[in-house]
């Protein structure tokens, strides 16, 4: 114990953590490159299959459980586009889209409310959405006048792939 009743700094165990994480990070940055066709498998595998009772409405209970099994439809109608590990730490885009789905789950509107003008990206964005239409219908529980609205973050690497916000992962920190 110091002065302070705190134990004593000893510096050889900071120096072996120290070499424990820039080992790591020399491992990480050594492990061979993932193919396309890896990723695309990856992507297929990790994207679980929505929930939904016989006429094809979902079982979630809450908004954010409806957001998460439509985020998991997008991402599986799009899977080649979608980015299966952690993102990047410096995104090349954040593209959010505010969108209206109607009580037998087709897409009624969708529009851009933020965006860094990345032309391809909002259309990407856009295109996933469209294309993953119709979508499982919406809880009764969860409509408001015939139609419940949604917004949700598409998350752009540099290689164009994107991650949903509702069902990504935690980003690198560097």
């Amino acid at each position: 114990m110091n002065k302070y009743g705190r134990p004593a700094r000893r510096p050889g165990v900071r120096l072996a953590m120290s070499g424990v994480g820039i080992a790591a990070m020399l491992a990480a940055c050594s492990a061979p490159e993932s193919t396309q066709q890896e990723r695309d498998a990856l992507a297929r595998s990790l994207i679980e299959q929505k929930k939904t009772t016989e006429d094809a409405t979902s079982t979630a209970t809450t908004v954010d459980g409806y957001k998460v099994d439509l985020a998991k439809r997008i991402s599986q109608v799009n899977f080649t586009s979608v980015y299966v590990e952690r993102p990047q730490a410096l995104l090349r885009s954040v593209i959010v889209i505010k969108y209206v789905v109607d009580g037998d789950g087709n897409l009624v509107k969708s529009e851009i409310l933020r965006s860094n003008r990345d032309k391809h990206a909002e259309a990407s964005a856009l295109g996933s959405l469209k294309s993953a239409a119709p979508f499982p219908k919406p809880p009764p529980a969860l409509l408001k006048q015939g139609h419940i609205e949604l917004s949700e973050s598409w998350l752009f690497n540099n290689d164009g792939r994107f991650q949903l916000r509702s069902v990504a992962l935690a980003q690198m920190d560097r």
